[in-house]
This record gives C-alpha cells, structure tokens and sequence, in this order.
C-alpha cells in the first residue's frame, strides 16, 4: 500500500524535503484488531511536532496521522462489535485498558497512553492507504455522517467535548469564551457550549469572525488585536445589562496558551474556569496569581478524552446537531502543500488528506 512517510526530521519546517509517498507492507491485523480502507484523514498540530522531533523524538521511519475514516475490510479473531463492511473512525488515544486509571474512565491518564499516529510507530499512523488500530480504537460512524465529517472531528471533538463537558461540567446559561473558535477544536468548542445553550463569544482572526457567527457563536473578537480582552469585557457588560448578572466569563476555553492566557484570566468571573488543552504559542505563560486565588478561579488541564466521549460527539453529529468544518482536502502526493497551510494558520476548521483512490 502507499503512505506518506519520513525518514528524518524537519526541524526548519521543509515538509517538501521529507514527505514521501512510499509503498510500504499492507497490514494484517492481529487477533484483537481491525483493518480498514481509508477515505479520509484530517491533519493535526501533532504531526508538525512530529516532523520537527520535538517535544518528543518520535519512531522512525514514521507515518502521521491520528484521525482517520474508512471501510473495514479485514477482522481478527477476537473482534466481536465490528465487521467487514462497516464504516468506521478512529479513536487515537492508545491505552492499556486495564490499569487503574483506564478502569476508573481515566484512560487519557494512563501511564502507557500513546497517541496514535504521533508516538506509534515505525510506520503506523493514519496516512496510508490501509489502517490497522485495535477494536477498542474504532467507532462506528453514525448515518448520515460522511467519512470526512468523521475524521475531521476524531481527535478534535473529543478534545473539545472533554474539556467543556467532562472537565469544566459546563452548564446551560454560562458566558463561554471560546478562545481560537476558526481552528478544530475551537469550531466544535462553539457548537458544544451552543448545544448546552449558553452565549457564545469566539475569539479568531478578523478574516475568521463571520465563520464563527456562522457556526453558532453569538459574539465574535479578533484576538489579533492588543486590546481585545476589553473588547470581549464590553460584551459581557452589555450581557449583564439585560440579564442582571455579574459581566465577566463563566468558562473560558484556551489552547492558544502563552499570549493570551492572563488576560483570559482577567475576563473570568468570581468562580469562573480556564480549561486548556494546549499552547500553540507557547507554554511560559505570565500568570497574575491574584485573579485565581482572589476570584476563586479554576485552572483545569485536558488532554484528549474517552472513547464514550467521542461517541457523544459523533452522536450529536449525527442528530444534525453538531457538524464538522472542512476547509481544504489535499492528496497523499499533497502532503507538505497541507502541513505548511496549517501552519500558515490560513485555514478555518480542519485541513483532510485522501489517497488518490479514495
């Protein structure tokens, strides 16, 4: 079968220099896995860390990709809820399944976790023509949810619903910032904090802002701009106005990390709740510890979620209620052209890859 595949790093970015498309062995699954034929993959920010080998020096030669959608076409002996035929996407969150952790639903937490795609390997992840995972990996996708639609919010709606659902216990009513509502995770963000029926303000780039009102945000702010916490404060002022309640934050939703995460901090209300799940521009964040400890403010870490949490997702999707944002497909032989637009960040929602037959 043919994958894209490296075979060194690329610490200067030059994607073209690395990504090949390889012919590479098919898979034969094990007795506890699936294998399916891809038609779809949606990139993630872990592939750029795994081309430059940092934060972690990932397997090499190495195949990316985390999110993927397919048709089984080959079980092992032991799988018992899937079979040949099914349409099906995966769950990257690789974890022992039996630890304490995982049986106490931590299984993000498990102290043998790999993400798929990211630090598997050599030559395992979702940019190949065929994909094996195990059965505890894989979800069925809803009817009436395309291939696509399901890659594209794989690993990002189960992110962003662990992070307003199981992590910050969201609830109807609150003021949500969503902070980067134009990338994946930020597009589900809003729709999520929607479905719970509370007002929305997204935060994006100017050229982003129109999308996130499309999607359902109530407010939009171009975080570009030095002074757009003001911007954002105004807007709960004029929410306090008509409801009566104190102007500031209820939730806040961060994986911008070190520009903006005081003054998100500053936006908070009295027992308000920053719930990140990472730091696209940098972890040394300058904190004000005076808003946590005086406000009574909670700090959350997420970091993917549960299988059962992504079934959720895709749930909803598949009620209508929550739909996936594709900005562009690129081919296998289109590797690099896709990895530079998503760093160039000129991209609203997900970024997907296809083999030529898919």
């Amino acid at each position: 079968m043919k994958a894209v595949v490296y075979e060194e790093y690329a610490p200067d970015d030059n994607y073209a220099k690395i990504l090949k498309v390889k012919d590479i062995s098919d898979p034969k699954p094990k007795a506890n896995e699936v294998v399916f034929k891809l038609k779809a993959a949606a990139l993630n920010y872990n592939d750029i860390w795994g081309m430059r080998g940092v934060p972690i020096a990932i397997p090499l030669p190495h195949v990316s990709g985390s999110d993927a959608a397919g048709d089984v076409i080959a079980v092992g002996e032991d799988v018992k809820t899937i079979k040949v035929g099914d349409r099906v996407v995966s769950h990257s969150n690789l974890s022992c399944r039996t630890c304490a952790l995982c049986t106490s639903g931590r299984e993000f937490d498990c102290t043998n976790r790999q993400v798929w795609g990211f630090q598997t390997g050599p030559l395992w992840g979702a940019y190949s023509e065929l994909v094996h995972l195990p059965e505890v990996n894989v979800s069925k996708i809803p009817e009436g949810v395309s291939y696509e639609d399901a890659a594209a919010a794989s690993m990002t709606i189960l992110t962003s619903w662990h992070m307003l659902v199981g992590r910050a216990k969201i609830t109807p009513g609150q003021t949500v910032l969503i902070m980067g509502g134009g990338s994946g995770v930020g597009s589900f963000g809003i729709q999520i904090a929607k479905l719970y029926n509370c007002t929305v303000i997204a935060t994006a780039s100017g050229d982003k802002l129109d999308k996130c009102k499309a999607l359902g945000a109530d407010y939009a702010v171009d975080h570009r701009k030095e002074d757009w916490h003001k911007e954002v404060f105004k807007i709960t002022k004029d929410i306090a106005a008509k409801t009566g309640v104190r102007p500031g934050i209820d939730l806040t939703f961060d994986h911008i990390g070190e520009t903006h995460f005081n003054k998100q901090l500053t936006l908070l209300n009295y027992g308000g709740t920053l719930v990140s799940c990472g730091a696209t521009t940098g972890y040394d964040a300058k904190i004000d510890l005076r808003h946590i400890f005086f406000k009574g403010i909670n700090v959350l870490g997420s970091t993917q979620g549960t299988k059962a949490e992504m079934d959720l997702g895709l749930y909803w999707m598949g009620k209508g209620k929550i739909k996936a944002e594709i900005d562009s497909t690129f081919t296998f032989e289109q590797a690099a052209e896709a990895h530079t637009k998503m760093l160039s960040g000129k991209f609203f929602g997900k970024i997907m890859m296809k083999p030529e037959n898919a």
